[in-house]
């Protein structure tokens, strides 16, 4: 009975190891904003360029763009509340909760007055 065991086991830690490898070979994602608030992302390509045309693709503007590809890191996109027309920001950042204050940040200091989160994604181990 313990013979066995250790081959199951190896087969296991094998099986672990190439799914840890799949997981990580899905890791190019990309944020596209438009006009009045508009944005796209995707997350979880295995290439940037994959990502980069869903983002586009799912944006709901004319005249959208990518503003910023991910790599294993987090992406975010501000509004200003009041005008979604008018002042934005956009980061990219290792974490969450720094790309999204980086991204208010922007938003503030291009004149928002009430800034807030509209869209905000990870990809891979960010």
């Amino acid at each position: 009975m313990f013979m066995l065991g250790r081959p199951v086991a190896r087969v296991i830690v094998a099986g672990g190891i190439l799914l840890a490898g799949i997981a990580t070979a899905a890791a190019a994602g990309a944020l596209a904003i438009g006009t009045c608030g508009a944005y796209g992302y995707a997350f979880d390509y295995s290439r940037i360029d994959a990502a980069e045309k869903e983002a586009i693709r799912k944006c709901s503007a004319k005249g959208c763009r990518v503003v910023t590809a991910m790599k294993k890191n987090c992406a975010a996109f501000a509004v200003d509340l009041k005008n979604a027309c008018g002042a934005y920001g956009y980061a990219s950042a290792a974490r969450l909760g720094l790309a999204q204050n980086t991204a208010l940040q922007q938003c503030y200091g291009n004149g928002g007055k009430e800034c807030v989160i509209r869209a905000f994604a990870c990809d891979g181990k960010g």
